[in-house]
């Protein structure tokens, strides 16, 4: 199993979920995060002085099983991208075990039952 975290626009969001849907993903658990990025900038509204360093960013975090890690970022990669620079970030890490709460099952078949 593993584990595809994705950090993206909060813009291109929608766009994700849908192709991710598309890709048979149905399940995954997303967070409105901040970060700092390269770009340093200051911009001003109505003589106001707003520090836009910090940047508003979507988490995607997924588990999958092996077969479908390249669907799912491929998914990702497709909908995210604006080629421009802050189109964010995909990480993927190995997962060693997951377990049902209810059932106490374990293994990747906790995942999904179908697929």
């Amino acid at each position: 199993m593993k584990k595809i975290e994705a950090i993206i626009r909060k813009i291109k969001f929608e766009e994700v979920k849908d192709a991710l849907l598309e890709a048979d993903i149905e399940w995954f658990s997303y967070y409105e995060v901040r970060g700092v990025g390269k770009s340093r900038q200051e911009r001003i509204y109505r003589g106001v002085i707003y520090d836009t360093s910090f940047i508003e960013r979507i988490l995607i975090s997924i588990v999958v099983r092996e077969i479908n890690v390249e669907k799912t970022v491929k998914a990702i990669l497709s909908a995210a991208s604006t080629e421009e620079v802050g189109d964010g970030r995909i990480f993927i890490s190995t997962v060693d075990e997951a377990i049902s709460i209810r059932t106490g099952e374990r293994g990747d078949t906790t995942l999904y039952k179908n697929k």
